[in-house]
């Protein structure tokens, strides 16, 4: 991002995705700082921090400190800590068979933001992106809790297929997403065909490896999307199915508009599939 406002916003929204994932409530954070002070102005960096307050603030947590360290490459991340219920822990390896996948944000920062280093996004899509970076999982965490759901985790860095798979295993099952079913920032495909697909979306290619099974009938461009790493992306949900659309509403209740149910849990061996 070349706005460091904005940077520190999305930053500190990535760094609490953690913990709402886990049904938990952000209760302290603690700044974590690289930074070339003697090649960059000292604003740039308060401008960081300002953003990364503003989010934490917006989370309910409070500022406790933070570490710094002169670094060639500016860096930003928080430390976070947060209270759960120890009977209203949700974790990535509860998942149980006939469970709905719901995801809560649209896919496609990734390469969004690979075109935007080519300075190819238009102004109203930039903002676009930064909207759904910067915006905290927060409202999908507490509805969460208030429905009742088996598993979860924060899209991030792996993408949707690799944060499935880590789920799948975890929780010794199968997910199974609907390719079709699953939000993606329709700008982001015409991207993609364009040929700005991510290097981080190649690793996660590799390491999902031979756990993910890809049926045939699914749009190449789109099945890139299923991979490409997000940064601060929403949450995947595994909601039993009786439950699914009380969790649906309740997210739409809350402004979240852009969820959908992108799939489902099957008994097997720990892996994916991939349908049309």
């Amino acid at each position: 991002m070349d706005d460091p406002y904005e940077f520190g916003q999305i930053a500190a929204a990535n760094s609490l995705s953690d913990i709402y994932a886990m049904g938990a409530r952000p209760l302290t954070a603690m700044n974590i700082v690289c930074f070339p002070i003697k090649d960059e102005k000292p604003d740039v960096l308060g401008d960081i921090l300002r953003g990364g307050i503003d989010k934490i603030h917006e989370a309910g947590a409070v500022l406790v400190g933070g570490h710094s360290v002169e670094d060639p490459e500016p860096k930003y991340g928080l430390s976070v800590t947060g209270l759960v219920h120890p009977e209203k822990f949700i974790s990535n390896a509860g998942a149980l068979p006939d469970d709905v996948l719901v995801l809560t944000k649209p896919l496609g920062t990734g390469v969004l933001a690979t075109a935007h280093k080519a300075g190819l996004l238009p102004d109203e899509l930039v903002s676009r992106m930064i909207g759904v970076m910067k915006a905290l999982n927060r409202e999908a965490s507490e509805a969460m809790l208030e429905v009742g759901v088996n598993a979860a985790t924060d899209i991030t860095g792996f993408g949707l297929v690799g944060h499935g798979l880590e789920m799948a295993e975890a929780g010794r099952c199968r997910l199974v997403f609907s390719a079709g079913r699953v939000p993606v920032i329709r700008e982001a495909l015409e991207f993609m065909r364009q040929g700005f697909i991510p290097e981080g979306d190649y690793e996660v290619r590799r390491y999902c490896g031979r756990l993910v099974e890809t049926l045939p009938g699914i749009d190449r461009f789109l099945l890139d999307i299923l991979f490409d790493a997000q940064t601060s992306g929403g949450l995947l949900v595994s909601v039993p199915e009786d439950r699914a659309d009380a969790y649906i509403t309740a997210l739409l209740q809350r402004g979240l508009v852009e969820v959908a149910p992108v799939g489902h849990v099957e008994k097997g061996l720990p892996g994916v599939r991939l349908e049309p």
